[in-house]
């Protein structure tokens, strides 16, 4: 099941699994499509493990106002090449592909309709790690581009936040799903992973996007 909680309405909508992948979430401004889940609980969990153990995690670093920050969330970055990517006034160079992420890029490549060349992964160890409202809009980034967010592990819920009239749309990620933003999404649309004291354990995420010199 899918559950899409429409905060600007109220209401609460559940959607059986047979949903509309070309189904814009959106209401205006930008494209997300939800594919709801892509494989099978075993084969899901399969990569999550092999994520979990294969990835080479570091903390997550930032510099705000002159002062560093290290964070409990863990993250990885991945690409074709060692592209340079940066961020909160730090910069990371791409790691090649491991065998698993080559699959995963290709699966998501096949349902989006669209091509990656990089990999931003994030690790977040319980539900009390979280991310802020932000948008990838960094300068690197293809404009307008798709990015493929795949997610492994703990089911969290992903909110979405109108730069302008607030609107909020939150859709809950499952084991093995993929959710892709695209267009004008990161023009006019923040989004953030909420911090829950309701989940204990480790989510994986995914996020394929493209890196234009």
């Amino acid at each position: 099941m899918i559950l899409i909680h429409s905060i600007s309405t109220g209401k609460m909508e559940l959607f059986s699994r047979e949903i509309d992948e070309t189904k814009n979430w959106l209401p205006k401004e930008g494209t997300v499509n939800y594919y709801g889940k892509l494989m099978s609980s075993e084969e899901a969990n399969f990569y999550y493990k092999a994520l979990l153990e294969g990835i080479e995690w570091r903390n997550d670093e930032a510099v705000i106002f002159g002062k560093h920050y290290i964070t409990k969330r863990k993250v990885a970055w991945y690409g074709d090449q060692r592209f340079e990517y940066s961020y909160s006034n730090v910069t990371k160079h791409a790691l090649p592909w491991t065998p698993e992420l080559i699959k995963l890029k290709a699966l998501a490549e096949a349902k989006s309709g669209e091509t990656y060349n990089s990999c931003l992964l994030n690790l977040y160890h319980s539900g009390e790690e979280g991310m802020a409202w932000h948008s990838d809009g960094e300068k690197d980034l293809k404009k307008n581009g798709a990015i493929a967010s795949m997610s492994f592990g703990a089911e969290r819920k992903f909110a979405f936040k109108h730069k302008e009239t607030k609107e909020k749309i939150d859709i809950f990620l499952e084991n093995g799903s993929l959710l892709v933003m695209k267009d004008a999404t990161q023009s006019h649309w923040l989004h953030r992973l909420p911090p829950t004291k309701k989940v204990d354990s480790p989510r994986v995420n995914l996020t394929f996007r493209t890196i234009e010199r």
